[in-house]
């Protein structure tokens, strides 16, 4: 190891992706929020999409104060986080072909959405044709996810095909491949993964950027507030019935 403690040496890793992707990625933080801010205006709806830890990215901006009341998660039975048993259930549904049409066949999803996709290696038959399948259907999508892979490892979508090959955008969180920033001599693998913090990051960025894009245009943004500051569960009320033709988590 280098200088300083495996926590100093994390947080060091950590803060210099989080900069790399602000320096590298604005212009596309920018149009992913200018991309949401445009279906928010035309009356479409919001979804976010991931399988695996990747679902703890999409969670993050769904049902959270100071975030989009709009942005709906499009579940998918057995891949959302670590909630199966096995957990090695869900790394198997991820790389099971069709199952993403049959998801979007019975999801509220249409013609004018938008759908983010994370997915950090992009590699998986679950995430490549959620995009394809997405974009057929007239859905914008934004994908999430470390270019990297696309050079490093093999499709396993028959098409030979990553997520970022079937995406309107593409927010690359410079995540190198096997997601894990540290080593020691004495450990044989490498250690302490920080795609989550940078991925949530980046997509609290496009969020904040939606709202201010929205405010700009004179829009109110349909922000939700904490339910634990005072008058916080009346100003949510306000904004889910406003808006409850494109809220689906209260269904």
């Amino acid at each position: 190891m280098t200088d300083g403690t495996p926590a100093d040496q994390f947080f060091d890793a950590a803060i210099g992706l989080l900069r790399r992707v602000r320096d590298e990625e604005s212009e596309t933080v920018a149009a992913a929020g200018t991309l949401l801010a445009d279906t928010v205006e035309a009356g479409g709806r919001l979804f976010a999409f991931g399988a695996g830890h990747s679902s703890l990215a999409a969670q993050d901006v769904v049902y959270r104060a100071g975030g989009l009341a709009l942005m709906n998660l499009l579940a998918v039975p057995g891949v959302v986080g670590v909630d199966v048993n096995p957990a090695t259930l869900g790394s198997a549904l991820e790389r099971v072909d069709g199952l993403a049409s049959a998801v979007l066949d019975t999801a509220p999803i249409r013609s004018g959405d938008a759908l983010v996709i994370i997915s950090l290696s992009g590699r998986n038959a679950l995430p490549v044709e959620m995009a394809m399948n997405a974009r057929a259907l007239g859905v914008k999508v934004i994908g999430v996810t470390s270019v990297a892979y696309a050079t490093e490892t093999k499709s396993r979508h028959a098409s030979g095909t990553y997520l970022k090959d079937h995406c309107d955008l593409v927010l690359d969180s410079k995540i190198a491949v096997g997601d894990a920033e540290l080593t020691h001599d004495a450990i044989p693998a490498p250690f302490a993964p920080a795609s989550t913090v940078v991925t949530a990051a980046l997509l609290q960025a496009v969020v904040a950027t939606t709202a201010a894009t929205l405010a700009d245009r004179g829009i109110e943004p349909p922000l939700l507030r904490s339910g634990n500051v005072d008058g916080g569960h009346e100003w949510n009320d306000r904004i889910m019935e406003q808006y409850r033709d494109r809220i689906f988590y209260r269904r």
